[in-house]
């Protein structure tokens, strides 16, 4: 049987919905809440055969996590199962000489994993990548912030970061860590076009050694002020769409 999970919130599950209806099972209202942007909803899964329950606030919160802000909407569903090795290496050969991937180095706030996969989805990456220990996984508050695009973008897990760098390196993919150190060069000088990996790190701690050793190059993002570093959503943005611009 297909795990099942909850999504909660306006967006995320209004791109369900949009995109992959037939893995909602069921979709709760809160009794007292009625906007356009939830009459919207429950006409769209009207058209789907989905009929709603109507239930008091406090059953919604009851269901979730702690402290979810649900906007009066919830569904229980069947989430997409997370990718492996092998579909990444499909990806990467599916797009040619274009393949634009992340990679997250033990990102375990999943306010910033969610954050980073909606920015890696505006920007056209292919898959965001990242490891299954030590990392966090797609649970429902990951879902909610990334506001739909945890259903549309690839999201693939591995075991070993460094081995899969190496792998997609002999794909012909250039990697690139982003890293304050004396060998790292400026963003704004790096061609980052073509197939491109970029690597985060951690909060806090950054890459990894052995991950750096993993990457063709370095990088780093120059500021004007007195902050040294950017939360790592915050960062992925500026990467990510330095890079889609250079693209095209």
């Amino acid at each position: 049987m297909s795990k099942q999970d909850w999504l909660y919130g306006i967006h995320s599950v209004t791109a369900i919905l949009e995109r992959h209806p037939e893995r909602v099972l069921e979709i709760f209202v809160q009794d007292n809440r009625e906007d356009d942007r939830v009459n919207g909803i429950i006409k769209l899964a009207n058209n789907f055969g989905l009929r709603p329950q109507y239930v008091p606030k406090k059953t919604l919160d009851h269901q979730l996590e702690e402290g979810s802000v649900h906007q009066g909407i919830a569904i229980r569903y069947r989430p997409a199962a997370a990718q492996n090795e092998a579909d990444l290496k499909q990806i990467i050969e599916q797009a040619g000489n274009s393949a634009f991937l992340l990679f997250l180095d033990g990102v375990t706030d999943p306010h910033n994993l969610g954050a980073c996969l909606r920015s890696a989805d505006a920007a056209g990456v292919h898959a965001v990548v990242t490891t299954r220990d030590k990392s966090a996984g797609l649970s429902p508050a990951v879902r909610k912030v990334a506001v739909g695009a945890a259903e549309t973008i690839p999201f693939v897990q591995v075991t070993n970061l460094a081995r899969t760098l190496e792998m997609v390196r002999e794909l012909g993919v250039w990697v690139y860590g982003t890293a304050l150190t004396p060998t790292a060069k400026s963003l704004y000088e790096m061609d980052l076009r073509g197939n491109l990996g970029i690597v985060m790190g951690a909060e806090g701690t950054g890459l990894r050694r052995l991950t750096q050793e993993c990457c063709d190059g370095l990088i780093y993002i120059p500021m004007a002020g007195t902050v040294q570093s950017l939360n790592v959503s915050v960062a992925t943005g500026v990467c990510l769409f330095e890079a889609l611009r250079q693209r095209g």
